[in-house]
């Protein structure tokens, strides 16, 4: 594949790679500079691309690390201004018995690995992610997606470790009742 071709399909997931920066960063021009740094550093380092995970993974791993960086170096607060309301767990109390137990399980997810590995699956998540309130989005790809230490996020939003508690189980909840809408609901999808 030559450079030119390569830097092609790199450039082909910008949009994606955008969407996933601005949202962590609330910040257009500095996600913009952070996904330029990152397609920079794919070309740079084109030929650590082994061809072991899909184009896109390696993509945002690089741009994993580069918001990372980019959050750790942030001076600013962010403004949080409806954060509390997100924090409202109450909604969720009717899908649990008295004894804390599920009132309707979880459906059967079939293999969650073979499921993670379809490019369908990816679209989906991203839609269900789209779908969350904006601040509890960006919480739940600080922890999942980016793996910061609670303690990090805690600091980097001005939280206390319940509110993190709080939002990550209201993000964990509300992908779980899309994905199984979207996704596990459809039919073949369990095979």
């Amino acid at each position: 594949m030559t450079e030119a071709d390569f830097a092609s399909r790199c450039n082909s997931h910008r949009g994606y790679l955008l969407r996933v920066a601005v949202l962590q960063l609330r910040d257009n021009d500095l996600a913009e500079d952070i996904v330029q740094d990152t397609l920079v550093a794919a070309l740079q380092g084109a030929q650590g691309f082994s061809g072991r995970s899909s184009l896109k993974t390696w993509l945002t791993g690089i741009l994993k690390h580069k918001i990372v960086d980019a959050i750790r170096r942030k001076t600013r607060e962010p403004a949080f201004a409806s954060l509390d309301e997100e924090c409202q767990i109450e909604d969720f109390d009717a899908l649990f018995d008295d004894s804390g137990h599920w009132e309707n399980p979880p459906a059967d997810w079939g293999d969650p690995e073979s499921q993670f590995s379809r490019a369908q699956f990816f679209d989906i998540m991203q839609f269900c992610l789209d779908k969350l309130p904006p601040n509890t989005a960006r919480v739940f790809m600080m922890r999942e997606v980016m793996e910061l230490e609670s303690n990090e996020i805690c600091k980097e939003l001005s939280i206390t470790s319940t509110n993190l508690w709080v939002i990550l189980y209201r993000a964990r909840m509300a992908l779980r009742q899309c994905l199984e809408q979207n996704w596990f609901a459809q039919p073949g999808r369990n095979a």
